[in-house]
């Protein structure tokens, strides 16, 4: 069964960082994308950031390109978002996805992954 769990959301100040962790297990295949999707009230869930276990190709949202890193530790099974600058916009609850058949990043940040986990609150505010 694929877990994913996320961890490292919180309060922080605009202009501040913040790094999410999603750790994960039950992963059935080498052969996935992973990345980070965001929810706010009232809005539809969108792709934030993924990454592709199969080519190591990223995907990045126009609006946080040179402000966010996704990167990967295989050995740990876990993701990483290296949120830099953030704005009063970027406040939402993260979420942590991974799809097994859309196994390259853009495809999967832009459509809707088999498997979630349960999110993290991400708040950015003075």
């Amino acid at each position: 069964q694929v877990q994913l769990v996320e961890s490292g959301g919180g309060l922080v100040q605009p202009g501040g960082s913040l790094r999410l962790s999603c750790a994960a297990s039950g992963l059935f295949s080498d052969y996935y994308a992973i990345g980070w999707f965001r929810q706010v009230p009232g809005k539809e869930r969108e792709g934030v950031s993924c990454i592709s276990n199969y080519d190591g190709r990223t995907y990045y949202e126009d609006s946080v390109k040179g402000r966010f890193t996704i990167s990967r530790d295989n050995a740990k099974n876990t993701v990483y978002l290296q949120m830099n600058s953030l704005k009063p916009e970027d406040t939402a609850i993260y979420y942590c996805a991974a799809d097994f058949t859309l196994i390259t990043a853009q495809p999967m940040c832009v459509s809707i992954p088999d498997y979630w986990g349960q999110g993290t609150q991400v708040t950015v505010s003075s």
